[in-house]
């Protein structure tokens, strides 16, 4: 039996009731014009499902237990709603204001993020800088009252949308690769320029977007914690943010379980339900044990972040066989279908959209070089010791 608080189960209800209400509904709108309506951020955000981690004085419930989100990327999964990636705003780039942010900053930005007037995004992925932040070539100057940043970004999530990126650039003059400074860059700010809404194999609602920095003068009270140590910061997250695409990859593979499973039962062949096939039992059986296996792993993991244990060749193993299972499990899905791979089906969309998965927050083979590492360590212990 998974473990939610009587509130937590009270939460999740509320939240699929507003996903089908006001999200759901639009949804084939928004890919269409590949963009998510800002209005998405603002009803979350009245409603108190946007952040829930910061503290009432900034308009959220300050509670920092993990599974308020892991029950929002479920539902948002369950419901199609996939393309409206709100936990990137709330959980993935918001908590840099909380952990490295200043009391003004957090005074200054953070009520309106809650609020869903302020969207988020976080740009560090460059042409030639993708899982190698090393090789990134961005850079900030300091100019003594304010740094000047230079560069560009790609593939940038809610790049359209957001109204507050936090950039990550490297030190000029440093002599340490790894010493990279976090800024606080603003719309509006002179310099700052946006690219074309870049088109995707999948996820088309997502606004993912090049972003331009030619000049721009940010000032001191927008660094976010100490010039120069931008890198461990950005390595500070990355256990959590690999859970959460970890949380988000077995949600969408056991909402791709079900709907195949619907589907086969239904899709006769030869006379006979294809569900009464023996490949299809074989293969949807071997399906369901591997979900529900990698399900149990990725809860654990939930539980050790929330006691502060959740390490990041944890992180790495959730990462990596929860994003390989769905995608085992939506080809499969594909297969069973006969003609899923029309549009009008949905598991085509969530074939496509679910591809990059094995890519984000870290690709399968990044996942495979930590988890090596963590193996061949002299750090490594045997569960049976």
């Amino acid at each position: 039996m998974r473990s939610f608080t009587e509130d937590q189960v009270i939460f999740r209800d509320s939240y699929r009731k507003f996903l089908a209400s006001e999200i759901a509904p639009h949804m084939e709108e928004w890919r269409e014009a590949g963009i998510v309506d800002r209005s998405a951020f603002k009803k979350a955000g009245d409603l108190g499902f946007l952040m829930i981690w910061p503290e009432e004085k900034y308009g959220g419930m300050g509670d920092e237990d993990f599974r308020y989100e892991q029950i929002i990327i479920e539902e948002t999964a369950r419901s199609g709603c996939k393309g409206w990636y709100n936990t990137l705003h709330s959980r993935l780039v918001g908590p840099y204001f909380k952990r490295f942010g200043t009391e003004e900053q957090r005074d200054r930005f953070l009520p309106k993020c809650v609020s869903g007037e302020t969207i988020l995004a976080i740009a560090m992925t460059e042409p030639g800088a993708g899982s190698d932040l090393a090789g990134m070539r961005t850079t900030a100057e300091d100019k003594g009252d304010h740094f000047l940043l230079n560069g560009s970004k790609t593939y940038i999530s809610n790049g359209i949308n957001s109204d507050v990126v936090i950039v990550a650039a490297k030190l000029a003059g440093a002599e340490k690769k790894h010493a990279m400074v976090l800024l606080i860059v603003e719309r509006g700010m002179e310099g700052f320029a946006r690219g074309r809404n870049l088109k995707k194999m999948g996820m088309p609602a997502q606004d993912t977007a090049e972003l331009f920095f030619n000049n721009v003068k940010v000032p001191k009270a927008n660094v976010l914690g100490e010039p120069g140590r931008g890198f461990y910061y950005l390595m500070e997250g990355l256990a959590e943010e690999r859970l959460i695409s970890a949380v988000g990859s077995i949600a969408n593979g056991r909402k791709a379980f079900d709907i195949t499973r619907a589907y086969v039962m239904d899709r006769k062949l030869f006379g006979r339900p294809l569900a009464e096939q023996q490949n299809t039992q074989f293969r949807m059986a071997e399906m369901d044990a591997e979900i529900d296996l990698v399900q149990v792993y990725v809860d654990h993991c939930v539980a050790e972040h929330n006691a502060g244990r959740l390490t990041s060749n944890m992180g790495a193993k959730a990462k990596m066989m929860s994003s390989e299972v769905e995608w085992k499990m939506l080809d499969l899905g594909v297969q069973l279908h006969g003609a899923g791979y029309m549009d009008e089906y949905p598991i085509s969309r969530m074939f496509t959209d679910a591809r990059v998965n094995r890519i984000l927050a870290g690709s399968s083979e990044v996942m495979r070089l930590i988890i090596g590492r963590d193996v061949f360590s002299e750090h490594y212990k045997s569960i049976l010791d």
